[in-house]
């Protein structure tokens, strides 16, 4: 099989819309309606569920996508080998994936270092959210993922190896010039009458279990597409917002944050493949361990 309508799938997948899909890749909505129904006759049996808003992929498809990702991986990294090799680059690039407050400054900084050590190295970050970084280095997307267990969790996979780092306690970022500025620890009952912004489910599930524990519930009226959008809603006075602890070293000026009495916290792991680990993933997960001040991180079983 050619692999384009294999691509075409698997951004379908992602993105949950066909005109999107064609969008991202270039192509006409009906070339991408196109690639889909002759990998439907190929396989026979439907791949997408055509909804009223976008598309999913059925029960089959989503079986074909988790192959599917596989099998376009291995033939990027083989397009990508050949080319080192005609460029006479041989060293294989490392690649990390983090939550975004880990991106936005502690896992850089752990890169930075790694490279202070070891000298010049080809790498790159991608940032996502725990599930997604998980599944890209079940399918060898990536060779370091820094994640939490912020809801829905992380899943219990014999295929990674899985190490703490830190717990991470959650704290209230507010515009500079929010009355609380200052103040020091806050109960969540005094923000039950604030607007509240999310921009992923898991912080939202903190939030709303950490409010339901103390008896108010949080008003979370706005949502952002991510943690920049979140954070620039926050500056602008639009509303306040749970946030990790690790974010704090990489805020933007005008949003400051308050501690809250008794805070959620979450737990930050590494997870890298048990097979073909990069040779830089060992100094680099001992540079993030220093990080966190802990350590060598110790394994947790899955």
């Amino acid at each position: 099989m050619e692999l384009t309508p294999w691509r075409t799938f698997v951004t379908v997948c992602r993105l949950g819309s066909l005109s999107a899909a064609a969008a991202e890749l270039g192509y006409t909505q009906s070339a991408v309606s196109r690639q889909i129904a002759g990998l439907e006759r190929q396989l026979g049996v439907p791949l997408v569920q055509r909804l009223v808003r976008g598309v999913r992929p059925t029960p089959a498809g989503e079986v074909f996508r988790h192959h599917a990702l596989v099998a376009l991986n291995e033939a990027d990294r083989a397009v990508r080998a050949v080319r080192d090799v005609r460029d006479g680059a041989l060293s294989r690039p490392l690649t990390v994936g983090a939550t975004p407050s880990l991106a936005a400054g502690i896992v850089p900084a752990a890169i930075r270092r790694l490279l202070e050590t070891t000298g010049p190295l080809r790498w790159s970050l991608l940032p996502g959210l725990s599930p997604e970084l998980h599944d890209r280095v079940i399918v060898g997307d990536l060779d370091v993922a820094v994640v939490t267990d912020a809801p829905p969790g992380l899943p219990n996979d014999l295929r990674v190896e899985r190490r703490f780092l830190a717990m991470d306690e959650m704290v209230v970022a507010l515009p500079v010039a929010h009355p609380r500025t200052g103040r020091g620890p806050v109960r969540i009952q005094a923000l039950a009458d604030q607007t509240w912004v999310e921009d992923n489910d898991g912080s939202a599930a903190l939030l709303r279990q950490h409010a339901a524990r103390a008896g108010v519930t949080a008003r979370i009226d706005l949502t952002a597409a991510d943690l920049p959008g979140k954070m620039a809603l926050v500056a602008t006075g639009h509303a306040i917002a749970l946030i990790p602890g690790v974010l704090k070293c990489a805020l933007r000026t005008d949003v400051t944050t308050v501690p809250l009495v008794d805070p959620p916290s979450r737990g930050i792991y590494t997870i890298t493949p048990r097979r073909d680990p990069h040779p830089s993933t060992a100094p680099l997960l001992d540079q993030l361990a220093t990080a966190f001040g802990s350590d060598r991180p110790a394994r947790v079983q899955p």
